[in-house]
């Protein structure tokens, strides 16, 4: 399967913080869901990706091109949304649109307006009059309306109500069905990557901890809920971490059928991409 973005081994160094030999790729026609803590790289990877921090080390691809050597190619086909990206508030929708035509050879105003009209934004009204998820759906507008290839979002639908999330959303779902386009998506919004994330990617303390299909993270992976007596009778090679309450052990395993045939513990609940974070973050 053809590979739209490819990174390895990007490394990142800051004074508290370092991005340690990130590396996953992302297919084309695909969403990969990029899950972690405030504070994990999440946005410190994705401005690498977008060459917005310079100095760093690794390969990062985008459509087989290098992102710093090919970066003029590369941002024609890409659509972002930064979870601290603005527009300056004096301006307008209009005067998006007539900034953006000049810089995008695919700009398309229609479809601009288009979304404008389906998010319920006035095009003559200035931004500093438009809440959080009016800004947000603007955002969301501009990134698709020059016919990206490769959507960058970081976490797009915050601020947004659910009905706002699961149109957006639906957006998004609408957008990869088109000519193999791909998107990676940071968001805390877990359930939402459960149900459209082909991929998901987990990072933790600058370091990728997994990365795999949905499917197999959700269908495959389990919780394991036992007594301490239960606990001690697993071994250590059938779990991945363990996370320990008052009255029961609740353990993170990779394979549930495996499980099974090993051991007759009968409470094996199913995951949830907040579950795995939690006990990942938090288990021993």
């Amino acid at each position: 399967m053809e590979n739209i973005l490819e990174i390895k081994n990007l490394c990142k160094k800051y004074d508290n913080f370092e991005l340690k030999n990130i590396s996953f790729s992302l297919p084309k026609g695909m969403i990969m869901g990029f899950i972690g803590e405030n504070g994990a790289g999440k946005t410190t990877t994705i401005k690498a990706i977008l060459d917005i921090i310079k100095t760093y080390s690794g390969e990062i691809k985008i459509f087989g091109l290098d992102n710093r050597k090919d970066e003029i190619k590369i941002k024609e086909d890409i659509g972002v949304v930064l979870d601290d990206m603005f527009f300056p508030e004096i301006i307008t929708p209009n005067d998006i649109n007539n900034t953006m035509k000049e810089i995008y050879k695919n700009w398309d105003t229609e479809m601009f307006y288009d979304y404008l009209k389906e998010f319920s934004l006035l095009p003559n009204q200035q931004i500093k009059n438009f809440s959080k998820g009016m800004r947000k759906k603007l955002e969301i507008a501009t990134a698709l309306s020059h016919h990206p290839k490769l959507l960058i979002l970081d976490e797009p639908t915050s601020g947004l109500d659910p009905v706002a999330r699961a149109e957006v959303i639906q957006i998004f779902q609408s957008f990869i069905e088109k000519d193999d386009c791909s998107i990676l998506l940071s968001s805390h919004i877990t359930t939402d990557l459960e149900h459209i994330a082909d991929y998901i990617t987990f990072i933790n303390n600058g370091k990728i901890i997994l990365s795999k299909t949905t499917n197999e993270l959700l269908d495959k992976y389990g919780i394991v809920k036992c007594t301490e007596k239960e606990f001690k009778s697993i071994n250590k090679k059938d779990y991945i971490k363990y996370k320990k309450s008052k009255y029961e052990y609740e353990v993170l395993i990779e394979n549930k059928k495996e499980f099974k045939s090993k051991y007759d513990i009968a409470v094996i609940d199913k995951i949830t991409l907040d579950d795995l974070m939690v006990i990942m973050i938090k288990g021993e």
